[in-house]
């Protein structure tokens, strides 16, 4: 399969309320999409020792299923996530809740997976930051390594272990 990787794009909307980011990933989306939902993978890919890295991962695959992730941040000690799965729709969408020890307030993130050329294009939205520059700012700056993390996951089989 030939190789449509970029850097991840992010965008922040004018009214500071959503998040934007984009990647291409060189590998069909049920892929892409199994290692975003299966916890023995996600804690695989998210994360890297230098920044922060999960320890735990759990994801009830169904739409009011909760999910939740915690691990260990450089900068901010302890952290955890967690939510209520809102859509799932295999392998083109999954949204849910987001509320972490960091923001808490409940947001919302949404994966969107779409076939294009050799690979899949994932674009994933997180709103709800009503109007906190700060927060949608420092969001922004942190789904960027995520969306990398998948991408090499997904195509090279890198890990938090192997990317130390």
């Amino acid at each position: 399969m030939a190789t449509l990787s970029i850097t991840p794009t992010s965008q922040i909307s004018s009214d500071n309320d959503a998040v934007t980011c984009q990647i291409s990933i060189a590998a069909p989306r049920e892929r892409v999409f199994q290692a975003l939902t299966d916890p023995e993978q996600a804690i695989q890919w998210w994360g890297q020792y230098d920044s922060y890295h999960l320890s735990d991962f759990k994801l009830d695959a169904r739409v009011g299923g909760k999910w939740s992730a915690s691990g260990s941040s450089q900068k901010m000690g302890a952290i955890s996530i967690e939510g209520e799965i809102l859509e799932l729709d295999p392998p083109r969408r999954l949204s849910y809740t987001w509320l972490s020890n960091w923001l808490p307030k409940h947001t919302k993130v949404v994966w969107e997976l779409e076939t294009q050329n050799s690979g899949t294009l994932v674009k994933l939205t997180h709103t709800g930051f009503a109007g906190n520059a700060q927060h949608a700012q420092a969001h922004s700056e942190g789904w960027t390594p995520v969306l990398s993390w998948l991408q090499a996951y997904v195509e090279k089989g890198e890990t938090v272990v192997s990317r130390k």
